[in-house]
C-alpha cells in the first residue's frame, strides 16, 4: 500500500507520508468516552482560537488521570503493547520513542516503508488486542478507532515531542524520572539505531 497524504476517517485528520516524523497516541477503548470530547468542543466552541489546544490539554488530562480499565497498567499487558510496537523497527518503521501508560500509549515512528500509517496502527492495535484479550479471556474492542498524529515539523518540534512522550509516566505520577518507566524507551535505554 503506498502512503496515503492527508485524510480522515470521519473525525481526525491524519499525516501519512513517506519519510514523515510522526508523534501519535492512541487509547484503550474505554478510557475517554465520545461524549466526553463532544462536550469539551461545545465548552471550548466560543474561542477558536484557542479550542484545538485547550482541547488536546483536556484529553491529555483526562487520559493521565487514569480513567477506564486501564489494563495496560498490569505489567504483562504493556508487555505485550511494547514487544508489539518493538516487533515493526526497522523494517515498518523506524521506532524513536514510546511510552505505555495504563490507558493510552504514545509513540513517535518515522515511516519509512510501503507500510501506510494505517497499517502500522492496524499492526499494533490488532495484535497487542489479541493477545490481551487471550491473556485476559476478554472479546470484543480493546482499542478505540481512532487515534491521534501530530506530524512532527521542525527539530524544536521534536524536542518537546519527545520530551511529552518521556516524560508522561513522570507528569501522571507513575514514576519520578523516565528512566524508571519499564514500558518507554527512555525505560529500556533504547537505541534506534
Amino acid at each position: 500500500m503506498t502512503h496515503r497524504g492527508t485524510y480522515d476517517r470521519g473525525f481526525l485528520p491524519h499525516r501519512d507520508y513517506f519519510n514523515s516524523l510522526l508523534a501519535l497516541t492512541f487509547r484503550l477503548d474505554d478510557s475517554l468516552p465520545r461524549q466526553v470530547i463532544q462536550k469539551w468542543q461545545i465548552e471550548l466552541a466560543s474561542d477558536p482560537e484557542r479550542a484545538d489546544d485547550d482541547l488536546h490539554r483536556r484529553i491529555a488530562q483526562y487520559e493521565d488521570a487514569g480513567h477506564g480499565s486501564c489494563l495496560l497498567g498490569e505489567p504483562e499487558h504493556a508487555a505485550i503493547v511494547q514487544a508489539t510496537l518493538i516487533a515493526g523497527h526497522p523494517d515498518r518503521y523506524r521506532l524513536l520513542d514510546w511510552c505505555i501508560m495504563p490507558n493510552h500509549v504514545h509513540a513517535m515512528i518515522r515511516l519509512t516503508s510501503g507500510f501506510s500509517l494505517a497499517q502500522i496502527l492496524q499492526l499494533w492495535k490488532g495484535g497487542s488486542a489479541l493477545q490481551i484479550n487471550r491473556l485476559t479471556g476478554r472479546t470484543g474492542r480493546l482499542w478505540g478507532r481512532e487515534y491521534f498524529d501530530r506530524l512532527i515539523r521542525d527539530e524544536q518540534h521534536y524536542f518537546r515531542a519527545k520530551r511529552y512522550i518521556r516524560r508522561n509516566p513522570v507528569k501522571a505520577g507513575l514514576c519520578r524520572e523516565p528512566e524508571d518507566w519499564p514500558f518507554s524507551s527512555a525505560g529500556i535505554a533504547w537505541d534506534p539505531d
